[in-house]
């Protein structure tokens, strides 16, 4: 569950189909919610298989506490365990260890993991750490963030390779002393939503705009501040919210005392089930509460794929590739003034003012951030180096 893990699934299938042998080294499910899955409880280490693919699971300490220390020493917890699967790696023989980071620390045990089994290492950076904490708010710039800048650095440039998610993150790379770097967008798998797409009838427009957001529930993304600063119901428009996280709480209880402001909350959805349900919506809002330099969030490719116009407030390349493919309307992030007055404009959109930009986000899903042409420049770099 959740954009980096259906990420990681589809490269790997598609690595897979190019010929590619994987093994998957990843703690025990706690995401969402920040606790170990029923069934996996009180493990150490257990195997499951996807689709041919082995997967070891490691345990952890889990949480998802808004403060720093839990969630460094649950970083720190699968860092230290996930050590343990050398064993299983050695007798795999791999060519390359790929790492997801954040976790930054994770870095360092992949580091470690591919120097005693022969492997190289390749560093997958999906957000630039310490930055995105700093600019969040999550961490001060003193001695601990220097230190974390000093282990960053280390880390792209012991690393073969490095690959990121947006310009902005290779730029950092490459600056910090990579020695390879591609750009490997998230993306989107379109043919997902290519199939289901004329089986799906939307919403009619009768009562108002509908819009979703469907994602994580956290304070990077700042929905509980959307909710209380936003009266939707008074802009001829409907929230709704798919998801899990740190804020659901809250944003339930908000929406208990304030029922007339036209937001609805529901339980987060299977990956299989996100194109259905963003195509019942006329619109997605995909919010940030601050930019965050190198960040580009999976919903916006997701919201092309389905053919959804988006209302996003973060800022950075994510506005830049909005802009540039005109799937949408942009407003600074936390500006709740003119996040407003856009869902008002956008409400009094006629169908085919929104079918022209609907038309212009499947363009760009299916032509530019198509999984399957991600993955085929991944294939490619792999081989080369």
């Amino acid at each position: 569950m959740g954009a980096p893990q259906a990420r990681l699934y589809e490269t790997l299938l598609g690595l897979k189909k190019r010929g590619w042998e994987v093994l998957v080294i990843t703690a025990l499910p706690n995401y969402p919610k920040g606790k170990v899955f029923y069934g996996y409880r009180h493990k150490w280490h257990m195997k499951d298989e996807i689709d041919n693919i082995p997967i070891h699971r490691y345990a952890l300490y889990a949480s998802h506490s808004k403060k720093s220390i839990p969630r460094i020493i649950s970083m720190l917890s699968f860092g230290f365990t996930s050590m343990f699967s050398m064993s299983r790696i050695r007798k795999f023989k791999p060519t390359y260890i790929i790492t997801e980071s954040p976790p930054l620390t994770l870095g360092l045990t992949g580091l470690a993991l591919a120097r005693l089994t022969g492997a190289k290492h390749v560093m997958n950076v999906s957000d630039i750490w310490p930055l995105s904490a700093l600019r969040l708010g999550a961490i001060s710039e003193g001695y601990m963030y220097k230190k974390l800048e000093g282990l960053e650095r280390y880390l792209y440039r012991r690393s073969y390779a490095c690959m990121g998610q947006s310009k902005e993150i290779t730029t950092r790379l490459e600056s910090d002393g990579s020695r390879k770097t591609l750009l490997f967008r998230n993306g989107v798998d379109f043919t997902r939503f290519e199939t289901i797409r004329q089986s799906i009838t939307k919403a009619e427009r009768t009562n108002g705009l509908k819009i979703v957001y469907a994602g994580l529930l956290g304070i990077a993304q700042g929905v509980l501040d959307i909710c209380k600063n936003i009266d939707f119901a008074s802009l001829n428009a409907e929230l709704h919210i798919y998801g899990e996280g740190s804020e659901k709480e809250d944003i339930r209880a908000f929406i208990n005392k304030n029922p007339q402001r036209g937001i609805y909350l529901y339980s987060s959805v299977s990956r299989e089930a996100i194109p259905e349900t963003l195509m019942r919506h006329h619109a997605t809002l995909i919010p940030l509460v601050t930019p965050i330099y190198g960040a580009v969030p999976s919903k916006i490719y997701e919201a092309m794929a389905a053919g959804l116009p988006i209302i996003f407030s973060g800022g950075g390349e994510g506005e830049t590739l909005i802009k540039e493919h005109n799937a949408g309307w942009t407003c600074t992030p936390s500006d709740y003034k003119a996040i407003s007055e856009t869902i008002a404009r956008v409400a009094k959109m006629d169908a085919g003012g929104l079918d022209i930009i609907s038309n212009n986000c499947i363009k760009a899903a299916k032509g530019t951030f198509n999984r399957e042409i991600q993955i085929e420049t991944l294939d490619r770099f792999l081989l080369s180096t």
